[in-house]
């Protein structure tokens, strides 16, 4: 059987079982808001695990790394430290804290605890958003181009069809939808993945050095040294990874809906070591593919064709077994959509609607999320469609959200009011005000995307956002409490 038909039996084959899974948990996550959302702060440990692996996991961290594995070699090693290893360190200080709490969406936390404030959650809210709207839409224009390459079938029709697919079983059970076909994209992958990196590492023996000398012999031995990686270039990298997941909510709603804190820190640092292994082996298989196929990457840098995609279609692995590996990056690409997706409907209702709509019952709520997510998946497939690559479709988002909002969450958590008391739920207890957010916020944000700040701008947004919270905080916070004395 050809590797297209077992694509198209797979696709449809994952699609069904999807549905169905949505559609027997749809009456418990639209009984309520919270059940909905976050499926009421009471999920188990392997769900918060699996929901974190498989999220983690999307196409990008098999089909994009083996790409930069091929083009940048050892060097893009470092990055993936940063990227993946943001997870441990959100794990370590960040996930326990949220996990201990209930609220819907990573605004909700900081206006409870930092400000009160309606504009400043707010534009938190469209802030977050941005990231995971982006992301849904990466997953689509990644599924798009390797079926157009495998099938040769149109990839705008591909686009449509996933999103669509997304759409529908999202809707229909709202995180429990998610993190239950996470569950079965999670074992997948763990099954599947242990296939891939078996026939992928097969043509070199399994041994690192027998690739380093495949690929000084193909003339790519540039590829296994790192003596030219600039420090500061590392540090950025790592920074950057790590501002990007604390302005994502997928990961601050995992916490929340954890059963407790402890849940919550070690579902996400179990899933996140094994992440970054996985993505290490990523990237050196697409260092592998270079080795064997050298005239993949020419002279100067750049790829002749997609590692990944010419890799499935070539005579070093059996068809079964591409089909596998279709399965695995599927199933990767599904759960990051499909997480994405809930968030950024979560992240519009509570924070944009909710807002300046506190009367509305728990029903309108549900009944607002479920349209919001059918609204968000066509936005995110028509930005997939008119994007010129998946980086492109959300790098700046990424580094707007982490500059706008980075800083107003670490100076919220670390400039208390009170030095020695935890924070609680409906206790501010902050010393920033609103125009201390508002200013940073906008700030930050719009200094990330000024190019002649140069490569280091991300950095610099910051610094400058942390410190101008303080500053207006200071000088306007014997207004807010007068404002306070009057209510």
């Amino acid at each position: 059987m050809a590797l297209g038909t077992w694509l198209w039996i797979i696709t449809i084959g994952f699609c069904l079982a999807f549905l169905v899974i949505s559609w027997k948990v749809k009456d418990k996550a639209t009984s309520s808001y919270a059940e909905y959302v976050i499926g009421g702060g009471s999920l188990p440990f392997f769900l918060i695990f699996f929901t974190q692996f498989a999220t983690i996991m999307g196409v990008g961290n098999f089909v994009g790394h083996a790409a930069s594995g091929a083009r940048v070699g050892l060097p893009h090693m470092f990055f993936i430290l940063g990227e993946q290893g943001s997870k441990i360190i959100f794990a370590l200080f960040f996930a326990g804290l949220a996990g201990r709490f209930t609220y819907k969406t990573v605004s909700e936390m900081m206006d409870d605890l930092f400000v009160r404030d309606r504009v400043t959650r707010m534009l938190v809210g469209l802030v977050a958003s941005l990231i995971m709207i982006a992301w849904v839409g990466g997953q689509g224009k990644a599924f798009g181009h390797i079926f157009s390459v495998i099938t040769g079938a149109n990839p705008t029709w591909i686009i449509l069809f996933f999103s669509a697919v997304f759409i529908l079983y999202t809707t229909l059970g709202g995180i429990y939808s998610v993190v239950w076909t996470d569950f079965l994209q999670g074992i997948l992958m763990f099954v599947f993945g242990a296939v891939f990196y078996y026939y992928a590492f097969a043509p070199v023996d399994f041994s690192l050095t027998q690739l380093a000398t495949k690929l000084a012999e193909g003339g790519h031995g540039n590829l296994w040294a790192v003596e030219h990686v600039n420090t500061m270039s590392l540090v950025t990298m790592f920074v950057t990874g790590c501002i990007g997941i604390l302005a994502a909510q997928i990961y601050w709603q995992r916490c929340f809906a954890a059963k407790d804190g402890r849940t919550a820190r070690n579902g996400l640092l179990y899933s996140g070591i094994i992440a970054i292994l996985m993505v290490m082996l990523t990237a050196l298989v697409g260092m592998v593919i270079v080795a064997v196929n050298p005239e993949i990457l020419s002279a100067d840098g750049k790829l002749a064709a997609d590692p990944m995609s010419w890799f499935l279609q070539s005579a070093h692995i059996p068809t079964f077994v591409a089909a596998m590996i279709f399965a695995l990056i599927l199933a990767a690409g599904m759960s990051s959509a499909d997480s994405n997706l809930n968030s950024a409907a979560t992240l519009i209702v509570n924070d944009l609607i909710l807002p300046l709509k506190k009367d509305a019952t728990d029903q309108e709520l549900v009944r607002y999320v479920t349209i919001a997510t059918v609204v968000v998946g066509i936005f995110a497939a028509l930005a997939a469609l008119y994007a010129t690559t998946i980086i492109g479709l959300f790098s700046k988002a990424y580094s707007i959200a982490g500059g706008a909002l980075v800083p107003l969450l670490l100076v919220g958590l670390l400039w208390k009011k009170r030095a020695g008391e935890e924070f609680r739920m409906g206790t501010r207890n902050s010393n920033i005000t609103p125009w201390g957010a508002r200013t940073g916020i906008v700030v930050g944000g719009v200094l990330t995307q000024v190019e002649a700040l140069g490569a280091h701008r991300n950095l610099i947004a910051l610094g400058v956002s942390a410190l101008l919270i303080v500053v207006v905080s200071l000088l306007t916070k014997e207004s807010m409490e007068e404002s306070s004395l009057r209510a």
